[in-house]
């Protein structure tokens, strides 16, 4: 029996902070988020801080 196996690197297109969540969007539609609790240094700073993100190499 032979087993496809398909190996996904999602790839980040869009991030978003809102007052509580760390939102990413992934090139293939999914939506990825994470409470800005769990980054300390990130949930510190203000929302126009949040606002200047840069993607680094493939996302």
């Amino acid at each position: 029996m032979n087993t496809l196996v398909i190996e996904l690197h999602p790839q980040a297109h869009t991030i978003k902070c809102t007052d509580a969540d760390l939102v990413v969007k992934l090139l293939g539609g999914r939506t990825i988020s994470a409470p800005l609790v769990w980054f300390p240094s990130l949930s510190q700073t203000t929302q126009q801080q949040r606002a200047n993100w840069e993607l680094l190499g493939d996302g």
